[in-house]
């Protein structure tokens, strides 16, 4: 799809496919510099943690558990949300879109529309909650017996719990899921039927 700004007033649809767009990229490098900040953190934390801890005393491995028999995950409620967010926030057109073109102020106008629709999405089809009701960079205590699968441990992790150490972020739970239902023969495969206009 051709963009022509010489219309970027007169057509409100290309107003919202740059929203769009800016509003993908920002969520694209907000969650690479996500990563990319929790692999640093765990790189720098290894490293200083291997010159400065004394080992420990070895340990005899102990027995591994049974691993649990994976389950084949159903594509339709994944297939769903994606087509959701391309409605409200033309999620796929940005992400498919090359950005080379556009300037940096052109792809910031189409990041609030992104951002505005995916928000919508999360807010009329999920309740999210943070998992831990402290503020970030506060110092907490996880104590023993804590799931792994609600607090990731990183850095310099030696030893048994409790673990003292900063809450760096408070993670996130989907507390429901109200996505609409699904007609029977309705195929989740499209995403977003092809418009023509007549």
């Amino acid at each position: 799809m051709e963009l022509d700004f010489n219309t970027f007033s007169q057509s409100p649809l290309v107003v919202d496919l740059l929203h769009f767009l800016l509003a993908g990229l920002v969520v694209i490098f907000a969650v690479l510099w996500l990563v990319a900040r929790a692999k640093m953190q765990v790189l720098s934390s290894a490293a200083a943690a291997a010159e400065q801890a004394p080992k420990p005393a070895p340990v005899a491995p102990a027995a591994a558990p049974a691993p649990a028999p994976l389950q084949t995950a159903k594509p339709d409620s994944a297939l769903q949300l994606l087509a959701l967010l391309q409605h409200e926030a033309r999620f796929v057109d940005f992400i498919h879109e090359d950005l080379a073109g556009f300037a940096d102020a052109e792809i910031g106008a189409v990041a609030r529309v992104v951002h505005e629709g995916s928000k919508k999405v999360l807010h009329d089809y999920f309740t999210i909650a943070p998992l831990r009701g402290e503020s970030e960079e506060s110092t907490i205590t996880v104590a023993a017996g804590f799931d792994p699968a609600t607090v990731r441990l990183t850095g310099n992790v030696v030893g048994q719990a409790p673990f003292t150490g900063t809450l760096i972020h408070r993670g996130w739970e989907a507390q429901a899921v109200k996505l609409p239902r699904i007609a029977d023969g309705h195929n989740t495969a499209i995403i977003a039927p092809a418009e023509v206009e007549l």
